[in-house]
């Protein structure tokens, strides 16, 4: 079994490093392309060096998996003209690309599910409404963390900037940002923390069998 969960990390992270040569090459705009996929470079050296130490819930792995996918195809078309943003126009007849916010419900569901788990194993948190109630706060303030890095780059970078805001011209898409990343963290908890309850234990488990 864990020889399978590190094939299928090694997997991951191989494809993963693809995607970013490949979508490097064919980005739109590349300044933006680095500013959004910068996350993932810096998370896969980490989970690369920290797998023997402290190797996460094969849960953790696969939802970093899919939001690094979200943040490198963000990366590469720009939020606004992600495909999949516009066929989601079409079905759900909006009018704008909704990508972006694809992108920031999973910045609220990948890190609520990373806090969870490094709260519990780390035993940092005793009671359940209380490792709710930090996870969200953790989540939020990532979030926040994040609209300051966007305002420091508007001003920086004046309207070049357009294209790594993703805003398409919605006043009021700080908000919805961080809303979405609220919801992103409240469907983690609500819906996965029994399941990742299950594998949290087997984690510990095969740690301590080592």
């Amino acid at each position: 079994m864990v020889n399978r969960n590190l094939n299928g990390i090694l997997l991951g992270g191989i494809s993963l490093v693809a995607l970013l040569v490949y979508t490097g090459l064919h980005a739109y705009d590349s300044l933006t392309w680095v500013m959004e996929v910068t996350p993932v470079i810096i998370a896969l050296p980490i989970l690369a060096i920290s797998y023997r130490t402290f190797p996460l819930t094969s849960l953790l792995y696969f939802v970093i998996f899919i939001h690094s996918i979200v943040l490198i195809f963000g990366g590469m078309y720009t939020y606004a003209r992600v495909p999949l943003g516009f066929e989601i126009v079409q079905w759900l007849d909006l009018s704008r690309n909704p990508y972006d916010k694809i992108g920031h419900f999973m910045q609220g569901f990948a890190p609520a599910l990373i806090a969870r788990e490094i709260l519990i194993r780390g035993n940092y948190v005793n009671g359940r409404r209380m490792l709710n109630f930090i996870v969200i706060c953790i989540v939020l303030a990532i979030s926040a963390s994040y609209e300051l890095i966007e305002w420091g780059a508007a001003v920086w970078l004046g309207q070049g900037a357009d294209e790594f805001l993703g805003t398409q011209g919605d006043i009021w898409d700080t908000q919805s940002d961080m809303f979405f990343a609220l919801i992103g963290s409240c469907v983690a908890i609500s819906f996965f923390s029994g399941f990742h309850d299950k594998l949290i234990k087997k984690v510990g488990q095969n740690e301590n069998s080592r």
